[in-house]
Formats: structure tokens, sequence, C-alpha cells
């Protein structure tokens, strides 16, 4: 029987389905041990690098110079820049910081430290690298800047929200930071990968979920199509059948899905067979029909179009660049 035909679908991970899609690895990169006052200052980054910075003590004051606004980080607090932008972490007291002093750890991250005597900081800084073409698509799905909160969550009463499992693996990155046991770069390294999941569970558990894909996970009316374009995007879904899983008229689930996302459905749809369709084109033997086909185009041509507007290059160009880096 047709999992869909009686107008219910079975939730499905998406999160989970999300990260198998993409290839990511993330790195702990330097370890900032100040007192006040202090300031560091990060260049934009490469199109394929996100940004993190973990506050395990004392208070930083984040200074976007592309929006002009601050915003102020706790311990516990963690701040992922998905866009890369440039920006700037200090004390907030507006003093002029002193030198710094850096040395490089066994485990491959900087300790970077200061002579300051105010109030302490203890901050890990680092990066998740998202390999192509994915990258775009977590770049147009992510706010430009979001924050994790050490106190927002899933509710006191929820022993296993994710800000609860996100404190402990700070905890255990801040042990493998103190210590110098063998194996320290490698664990740090795989623990952020379970930190950049942790911390988009998070945020879209959060009660003020930031906008795009996470807004539109903790969305509880439209959570059925998106598990339904996860689980079967080969399928030709049309904009009906997607409303009628979310039990809403057409138009009504149409406002929705874009008032989260600031996309349509058939956007998120789209970008989901395309970024299947990279990963399946790498595979030695794999042919753009049998790939197009995969995803669900009959049509060959139309394929080769839509892959080559999404991706800026055609199936035949980037199956060669994805070999060439293997």
């Amino acid at each position: 029987m047709d999992q869909y035909s009686d107008g219910k679908v079975s939730r499905i991970d998406w999160l989970s389905q999300l990260l198998q899609m993409i290839d990511i690895t993330g790195q702990l990169q330097v370890r900032c041990v100040y007192g006040a006052p202090w300031r560091v200052a990060w260049d934009e980054s490469a199109a394929h690098e996100i940004p993190y910075h973990m506050v395990l003590k004392g208070r930083a004051v984040l200074e976007d110079p592309q929006t002009r606004t601050v915003t102020e980080l706790l311990a516990g607090d963690i701040l992922l820049l998905p866009h890369g932008a440039a920006h700037v972490l200090h004390d907030g007291s507006g003093h002029v910081p002193g030198a710094t002093s850096n040395r490089q750890g066994s485990a491959g991250w900087t300790l970077s430290e200061n002579d300051g005597n105010g109030e302490p900081l203890d901050m890990l800084c680092g990066r998740f690298f998202i390999g192509p073409p994915h990258d775009r698509m977590i770049r147009d799905y992510l706010p430009a800047t979001f924050v994790v909160r050490a106190t927002d969550g899933g509710g006191a009463d929820n022993v296993l929200s994710a800000t609860k499992d996100l404190a402990r693996l700070m905890g255990l990155m801040r042990m493998e930071c103190a210590t110098d046991k063998p194996g320290g770069y490698a664990m740090l390294n795989a623990l952020s990968f379970a930190l950049f999941t942790l911390v988009l569970r998070a945020a879209s558990e959060s009660q003020q979920s930031p906008a795009g894909l996470l807004a539109l996970a903790g969305h509880p009316r439209l959570a059925p199509a998106i598990s339904a374009m996860f689980a079967d995007p080969a399928r030709p879904w049309n904009l009906a059948e997607l409303a009628e899983l979310c039990s809403m008229s057409r138009a009504t689930f149409m406002r929705h899905f874009q008032s989260s996302l600031g996309r349509s459905a058939n956007d998120l749809l789209t970008d989901i067979r395309m970024s299947l369709a990279a990963n399946a084109l790498r595979k030695p033997g794999a042919t753009t029909e049998a790939v197009a086909d995969s995803v669900g185009y009959r049509s060959v041509a139309a394929f080769r179009r839509v892959f080559t507007e999404k991706m800026s290059m055609t199936p035949g160009q980037w199956r060669r660049l994805a070999r060439q880096g293997t």
C-alpha cells in the first residue's frame, strides 16, 4: 500500500537525511583564554566554511560590521555564521586591548592568551567545512547568523533536550582541550561534527527558531510535507498532495511554507534532488540518464537544465570535477 495514499506520511528524521546528503567536517582552530579587555576579528570565510564560536566561560559581544548590530554571548552559548561573514568579538568594555600570545597545541589547535586582568573568557573557535556543491544549499537554507542559547531549548522538564546534550558535549570538548592525550586532534574533530548536528537540533527546538529550514522544522503543521520530500524525493510531488499531507488548502500551504522558509516547497524539493544527484554522479559507472531517473526526472534534458542552473555546471562537468578530487 502507498504510504501516502491515505493522506498521511510517516515522520522522517529530516536532519539525519540532510546530514547524510552533505559532506561536512569540523575543526577546532583556536582556544581563546583572555582577561578583559580583549578583541579579536575574523575575516570573511571561504564559501564552503562556517565559523563557530563556543563560549565556555565569561561573556563575549559579537559585532556584525554588515548589519551594525551587537549580540551578547554568555557561557554556554554557541554562535554560528553559516554565510561566513567577517565579524568581531570583544569584551564590550570599549577599552583598548593588550597584545595576545599564541602557541600551537599538540592537537593542532592554537592557544591564544593575553595578560588582561579583567573578566575572564574561555572560548573555543573553529570551522565547519561543507563539501561542494552542498555548501550552496546550506548557505541558502540557514540564516546568516544564529545563536543557540544555553538556557533555551525543549523546556526544563525535557532532560533529553538538545541544549542539555550540547552542554555535555561542550564539557567533553573542554576536557579534550585541557589534556594532552593521544588521539586528541581526531577526537576534537569528530566531536565538531556532533556539535554541528546538535546545534541545528537545538536551534530547531528553540522557542525562537531562526529563519530557513530550522524554522520549518519547528512548524508542526508543515512537518509531514518536509518528511515526505526527504523520504521520497523522486516522487512527482505536487503542491496539492503536499498540502493535503499537512491538512491545509493549497493556498494556505504555499503561504506558510514561503513565510517560514523564504522559498517554495518546489525549491526545497529541487535542491534535495540536485544534492542527491551530485552525490550519485560521483559513483563510477553512474550515467546521467540513470541519475536523472533516480531523482525523479524522466527527461534527461530537463534534468541537465535544472542541474546546470542550480550547480552552475553541467552534470558531466561536475562528474569530472568530483572524481578528480577523490
